[in-house]
Order: structure tokens, then sequence, then C-alpha cells
């Protein structure tokens, strides 16, 4: 390695991610392409590498790593260094096995290492979005360029199950032989796929239909969290012996699908138990003690098949007194999104248990338009730093509440951030430049940027306006100002937010509509156009709805007539990349916005 002269500037630093825990660049620049790589073993971390780059000696390139999943790591990085210095198209040249086209790189060392043995994605496909075959495979390759090793599909219907056609038709599931496929495809990358059931709460397509009805805790009103008036199904019954037969049926069709042994069980958010049928056995034992002896049984279930449980660990979480009570081998998720969830103070009080536990932060999309970039690095931030300290896995979560309005730019840059904060334990979280040429193939890193800023354009608002959603509340958590309060009719909460702080940030929003990135592709260019033409109305409606006496007849006529233009937008977009199942109930959710834009009065 040759270091740049004295006087010479420092050669540039690649743009990589996950950012590599070291780089030297010499001051030389290297033909590549006619030979190699030299691929060898050598004493390298677990999934770690070296990968060498100079002029001197036979091979100029090298790739040194102790197992499979270093080689893959060092051909990933070898793929972005071809991208960084030779653009796209070379990028796209290299092949499976690091051999290149021929270009110039720079004379280079890096070593790199995980942080974490386990760095995972779980994306919802049950909150109206399912991927198309295509849009999977290609995420897939993201995963794995991204250096994530472990996926998930988060599930409550949108499986097909034989024999529970009613839960599924129209929404176009998951066919066992497409879950075979996708799980045959994980593997050749390195990445681990999971089953993924919700098996106690989050059924209300199922608890609604006449053939599970009765298998439901309640059909009457409940409080969710304690806030949120609720009526109808939600979680299954468990003191009835039926749930655990329903839940085995599930699993055991489910399961041969999976070559890896982990099934997420989900059993988050049961807010329902103790409002219906299991309410006497809550009374006498107490509502921990019911939902801990239905975890069991689940538990039992997919020991029987040859399988470890992990769940959501939120409703256990708030019962520490409970944890001996739940099986030694069961893995605890540990989530949380926003940027002061207590990561450290659940993995403390799981390992103190003796209990394995992984965090799971999120990715800030869902119920944003816009995504929220402030509160996505903060949150990725405090989980990787709480990992650190004894944590055996980090999954991110992508969800779809509320219609899946997110478009994947939005995703996919999070995805790289989410990248980073698994690999590096929280290091370096800034990957705009790095999103941009590695996710989107735009060399200015404009749309990276452009993507921040936009995830931010209402921060002011989301600092100060969560009454919107909780009661009492100062902050809005888990979704944007833009968003909800286009959920909200015309009159209903006019007197929440400054006016004048609405006003300067739908000034901010038209700013960044006027410079949307474009020339990506034309994919992408639509979907950042939707995701600009959305977020603009948003801003334009919350800050009319404060002015005055409130939003004019004519103001709320276009309003209704821009959010049918971006419901065509996004019937579009949708097709581009999901299956056409659920793309209605998702329009349902703008149906209701336009059916709410006003005027007042």
């Amino acid at each position: 390695m040759t270091p740049p002269r004295h006087g010479e500037p420092p050669a540039d630093t690649p743009i990589l991610v996950p950012t590599p825990r070291l780089i030297r660049v010499g001051r030389r620049a290297v033909r590549v392409g006619s030979r190699g790589p030299r691929l060898e073993s050598g004493p390298c971390p677990p999934s770690g590498y070296q990968l060498i780059i100079t002029p001197d000696g036979e091979e100029p390139v090298r790739l040194v790593s102790s197992d499979a999943a270093g080689r893959r790591h060092a051909i990933a990085t070898l793929v972005q260094l071809v991208r960084w210095r030779a653009g796209n198209d070379a990028a796209r040249r290299v092949s499976p096995d690091g051999r290149l086209p021929a270009c110039e790189l720079p004379e280079i060392l890096i070593e790199d290492a995980p942080r974490f043995a386990t760095r995972g994605v779980m994306l919802d496909v049950s909150r109206d979005r399912v991927p198309t075959m295509r849009h999977l495979l290609e995420t897939v390759d993201l995963l794995g360029a991204l250096k994530f090793n472990h996926l998930q599909l988060y599930t409550e219907h949108t499986f097909a199950y034989p024999g529970h056609e009613r839960a599924w038709e129209g929404c176009s599931p998951m066919t066992p032989d497409e879950i075979r496929r996708l799980d045959a495809y994980c593997s050749q990358r390195g990445i681990e796929l999971a089953a993924n059931q919700n098996c106690f709460g989050h059924l209300t397509r199922w608890l609604s239909l006449p053939a599970y009805a009765d298998l439901a805790e309640t059909h009457g009103s409940w409080m969710f969290d304690g806030v949120w008036p609720r009526s109808g199904p939600f979680s299954l019954c468990p003191t009835d012996d039926r749930s655990i037969g329903f839940v085995r049926d599930l699993l055991s069709r489910l399961r041969p699908c999976f070559t890896s042994p982990l099934i997420n069980i989900g059993c988050d958010e049961t807010f329902d138990i103790g409002y219906g049928r299991s309410r006497k056995a809550c009374e006498r034992e107490g509502r921990a003690a019911v939902y801990t002896a239905f975890v069991r049984r689940i538990c039992d279930v997919v020991r029987e098949l040859g399988a470890r449980p992990m769940f959501w660990a939120d409703i256990a979480l708030s019962h520490p007194e409970r944890m001996g009570d739940l099986p030694e081998d069961l893995v605890w998720l540990a989530w949380g999104y926003e940027p002061d969830a207590p990561f450290d103070r659940w993995c403390e009080s799981v390992r103190s248990a003796g209990r394995p536990v992984w965090v799971c932060p999120g990715t800030s999309a869902w119920r944003s338009i816009t995504g929220r970039t402030h509160e996505r690095r903060e949150n990725l931030q405090r989980a990787a730093e709480a990992a650190a300290r004894g944590a055996e896995g980090f999954l991110v979560t992508e969800w779809g509440d509320t219609g899946h309005h997110q478009q994947w730019p939005i995703t996919a840059h999070a995805l790289a951030q989410a990248a980073q904060a698994a690999w590096s334990a929280g290091r370096d979280l800034d990957t705009a430049a790095a999103s941009s040429l590695h996710i989107f193939g735009d060399r200015t890193g404009r749309v990276g940027t452009w993507l921040d800023e936009m995830g931010d354009a209402d921060l002011v608002l989301r600092e100060t306006c969560g009454r919107l959603s909780r009661p009492g509340a100062a902050r809005l958590g888990n979704q944007t100002a833009l968003f909800i309060d286009l959920l909200k009719g015309a009159d209903e909460q006019r007197d929440v937010g400054d006016p004048a702080a609405w006003e300067r940030v739908r000034e901010r929003v038209h700013g960044l509509a006027e410079r949307v990135p474009s020339g990506i592709g034309p994919l992408i260019d639509s979907e950042l156009a939707l995701t600009a033409d959305f977020a603009t109305l948003a801003a334009d409606r919350g800050a009319w709805r404060r002015q005055g006496s409130g939003i004019s007849r004519e103001r709320a006529s276009d309003v209704s007539h821009r959010l049918g233009l971006v419901m065509e937008a996004h019937r579009r977009t949708w097709l581009a990349r999901c299956r056409i199942g659920g793309l209605e109930s998702s329009c349902e959710h703008l149906r209701g916005m336009i059916a709410r834009a006003g005027p007042v009065g």
C-alpha cells in the first residue's frame, strides 16, 4: 500500500454501505478485470473479510475470508467499489464470484466484519401490500448487497393456507410454492427466511368470518392500549382449546415451506384479552397469567413441528414478574419505533432472566407519506447501541398500517441506514450519499438527501402535535402530522399545532416538491413524484384548515381533486411492485380522505 506523499491531498474515500471498519486508500490506480480476483482463506472473524487491491503481485484483487459469508460480503463490497469508481453498468457486470469487468479501481485495503451476527429485515405483507415475486426477489438481492442475513414476511392472512380459502381470497396471498422458491433464493444468498404468522392478536380478518368468529375473545367493545376505543374481534380467546387447534393447523401448513428453524408467532398488542370470554379467567388468575399460558401453548406447538419460537415481547415486557413463566428457548423481540424506546432497559430485563433477545427498531415509514428521518435515525442508533451490550440479533421492521401508502424509495432508503446500524452498532449513520449511489444508482447524491429532507419536512409539527393521535401527548408518535391530519374531518382538531408552523411546513414541502429528483428511472421517478404530490396536498390542507374559519369550499374541492389524482398514481405504482390484492383496501383510506376533505360546516 503506497500512502499519499507529503503535501498530496488524501485519496477519495469510497462511498460504501455498510461502512467498513477499516479502509486505507493508497495513491495508485489499479487496472483490474484481466484476472481474478484471488479468493483466499485466512484468519478473519466470522462473516468478516479482507479486500486488497494493489498493483503489486501477480493478482491485483485479493479477497480473504474464513467462511462463505465473509466471501459474500467481500464480493458485495467489491461491487460497490466498482459502482462508485466505474459506474452502474460496470457494477452490473461483476459476476457472482467476483470476476470484474475491465476498469480502474484505487489501491485499497479494507478489513471488515459485522458487529451483530443476525441482521434482519421484516416486511409487512399483510397490511394490503403483497409484493410480486419479482419485487421480492429484487428485494432479496438488495438485502444481500446491504449485508443483511435474515428476512421475515409479517403474515396475518396472506399465506394461501389450504382449507382456509375464505380468509385469504382476494388478497393475492403468497403460495406454498412461492415461499419455497423464495426460501431457496434467500439461502443461495446467505439470507435466512424465517416463518412469521401472528398466532394470537391482529387476526381481525380471520375472526370476522363466520367460520372463525366463535374463536374470538370478543366481538364487543374494548380499549386498545388503554387509550383508543375499539370494537369487534382482534385476538383469539386464550381459554378456548379450539384456539390452539387453529394455531396448530396454520403452523403445520406453514412450517414445511421454510428451512429456517425459527417461527415468529407474533402475540403482540393483545389488548382485548379480558374484555370478553376470558374475563373470568383474567379476574381469577390475572391477565398476564392468561396471556403467558396461551403463549406457552403456542410454543409447544412450534416445538412439536421441530422449530424454535420467537415473539413480539411488548406484552410480556410490561409484566416482568411473569418472565419465568415463558419457555427458556423463546426468543424475545423487543420492539419500539421512537427515539426514546428503552431498548437498554428491555434488553437488560430479558438478559437478566437468562432469555435471548433481539432488538427491533423500525424504518419509521408507515403512516407517513414521507418517512420520518429524525425518528428513524435516533431509533436505529438507540437499538444498535443497546444490542451491542448483549442482544443476539437486530431486526428492522417495515410496517404498512393504514393502507401502506409509503412508496418503495422511502423504504429502500431506510433499509440502507438500517444496514449500517446493524453492521456497525450504530456508527456513521449518515448514509444519504451511499443510499443514493447503491440503492438508486444516483451518483449525484440528490435522491438520498432529498428523501432525508422530505422525511423531516414536518418535524416541527411532529414535536408539538401529539394530540392529533393521543390525548394529552406532546409529541406525535408512529406517524407524521401530514398523514394523520388527512384522517381528520375538516373542522376536527383545527386547534392542534401553531398555524404559523403549519404554514412554514407547507412552504418547506412546496420547496422540496419543486426539486424532486428525476432521471433515476421511470418507476423511481414516478414514486418520488407521487410522494411529493401527496405530501404537498397534505401540507396545503393542513395549513388551510388552520387559517381563519377553516378550509373553504373551493380549497376543499381542490384537495379532493388532487387526492383523486394521487389515488390514480397510487394504483399505477402499486401494480409495478405489488399484487392487486389489497389495492382496493389501500385506496379505501384515500377515499376516506376525500370524504373528509371539507369544507367546514
